[in-house]
């Protein structure tokens, strides 16, 4: 047993090497490839060899790492082989592995239990003896190490652990304030753990959706992996007639075969608005909105296809320029403040040329009432001390108080009476609607992914309100709205004649 022990400990620390004698592959995946069995789609025994989609999280995982997939490709497999394999060969490590419900956990923990007893006898013997291997966890006392499987619908899963690798799965399907479970249990991973999210979507909201959307500013790599990716998914019997143009495309771009696209129609038909959800084909309309959208859909993907990068990034990527100030032209600022802390909504400034509502440039970020005026002035004067229509519900009190009294800024809507606009019962509904007519009549306009990213998500409720879907932000939606309700009424448009003509917008240069 000691040397047995001896030669786990010497290949725990050799994990995520590549030795040339194993030709390109880590010292983690090729004892996968030894020690580890699993049941095929066939229910055939065999040894765990990578697929395409394995094989590539294997090429890119990090650390930190967000999964977004469709189902049944395989990865809570590849993830569990590989803390498992950890958990064998490094003294002290516990691997969670967290589910949705419990009978996912069960399902999760025989993938584990059967690593576990096709383990040569020797090594069961042995080193790898376990104190304790009930439906929960599995303990190896002579490494003192531990593999456990949780349900996020436990509250304090994750508590009082040190936890060197983490999985939460299925993390847009968690009951329950995901946020607060997943903080808990990301609070027991030390720096040097490894946290993985995964998940297929479920919806253009929550918080899967929001960390997967955060995942760059975050620093976490975000992975995505098609259905196409598992060879499974083909229909090689069933005869392909004329290909739509959509069909076409996805033949040119991604080489899918006469089969996939057979197997493209099944699910198509069997899984209907479903369909991009469970079968994602890509990670943007994958997200489907629930309620029905403020916004034309149509319009918001169009405009998505064909964004332009912006002419200017400051701060981080918080202030974005695509169009910069030209002279002669007057602009429109419209402002949602907010609280100012690092969590919940952001403060977003959206700068609009008046004669066009061309959008020129936006600013979003966590700011204190204080930053934001000091921001807001700055950039208002840069566009030709151009309007600025402050929300001044709750927080916009004080942003109002610190543009007036610390910036010396006075060119505030309205002209006359006290400063801001207030979003009342009546004006909302009205400022949304004029946007959403806007953005349906010449999607052009505009021009941030992250404002359309929102109005994906903003949803009209069954009581005829509307806000974004649980977890989304409307912060950019809302200093838009704002920005052009502002130039409706300076013109004295009505939202059903509002026209918009692309030949006068001013160019970048």
């Amino acid at each position: 047993m000691d040397r047995d022990l001896q030669v786990l400990l010497r290949y725990g620390r050799r994990l995520d090497t590549r030795p040339p004698a194993l030709r390109g592959r880590s010292v983690r995946e090729f004892l996968i490839r030894v020690l580890l069995r699993i049941r095929d789609k066939q229910g055939v025994l065999r040894r765990l060899r990578p697929n395409r989609v394995q094989a590539e999280y294997e090429r890119s995982a990090g650390c930190r790492s967000i999964v977004l997939k469709a189902r049944q490709v395989g990865i809570t497999t590849w993830i569990a082989a590989r803390f498992f394999v950890e958990t064998i060969t490094r003294p002290g490590s516990l691997s969670v592995q967290v589910a949705h419900d419990q009978q996912s956990a069960e399902e999760i923990f025989r993938i584990v239990h059967r690593f576990l007893e096709n383990l040569p006898e020797r090594l069961r013997r042995g080193a790898l003896a376990t104190s304790r291997a009930n439906v929960r966890q599995i303990i190896f006392p002579h490494l003192d190490s531990e593999y456990r499987v949780e349900t996020a619908a436990d509250p304090h899963a994750g508590r009082g652990l040190t936890i060197r690798n983490l999985h939460a799965s299925e993390v847009a399907r968690w009951p329950g304030d995901v946020p607060a479970t997943l903080a808990s249990l990301r609070a027991a991973v030390p720096p040097d753990g490894v946290v993985v999210l995964e998940s297929t979507p479920s919806g253009a909201g929550g918080c899967f959706y929001e960390e997967w959307q955060r995942a760059a500013e975050d620093g976490v790599t975000r992975h995505f992996f098609p259905w196409w990716w598992e060879e499974s998914y083909q229909r090689p019997e069933a005869a392909v007639d004329q290909l739509t143009a959509e069909e076409q495309e996805l033949i040119d771009r991604h080489g899918l075969s006469p089969a996939q696209i057979a197997y493209r129609r099944e699910i198509r038909s069997s899984f209907r608005r479903l369909a991009a959800q469970e079968f994602a084909e890509d990670a943007v309309s994958c997200f489907l909105s629930y309620g029905e959208c403020v916004f034309d859909q149509e319009a918001v993907e169009r405009r998505r296809e064909a964004l332009p990068p912006p002419a200017e990034t400051r701060d981080n990527q918080q202030l974005l320029v695509w169009f910069p100030p030209a002279a002669r032209r007057e602009y429109i600022v419209g402002v949602d403040p907010a609280g100012g802390g690092s969590e919940g909504d952001y403060a977003c400034v959206q700068v609009i040329e008046r004669t066009s509502a061309l959008q020129c440039a936006e600013l979003r970020g966590h700011f204190t009432p204080a930053e934001l005026a000091s921001r807001l002035a700055s950039l208002a004067r840069e566009y030709n001390r151009a309007l600025v229509a402050v929300e001044r519900n709750n927080h916009g009190y004080g942003v109002l108080a610190h543009l007036l009294a610390g910036e010396k800024y006075e060119n505030l809507y309205p002209r006359g009476g006290p400063p801001g606009w207030l979003t009342t019962a009546a004006s909302r509904p009205a400022m949304l609607e004029n946007f959403a007519a806007v953005l349906a009549a010449a999607p052009g306009l505009i021009q941030s992914a992250r404002l359309l990213e929102e109005c994906r998500s903003f949803v009209r409720s069954p009581d005829g309100s509307s806000a974004a879907a649980a977890g989304a932000h409307d912060d950019c939606v809302l200093a838009m709205a704002i920005a052009l309700a502002v130039r409706r009424e300076l013109a004295g448009e009505a939202p059903q004649n509002t026209t918009m003509e692309l030949a006068v917008l001013p160019s970048r240069n």
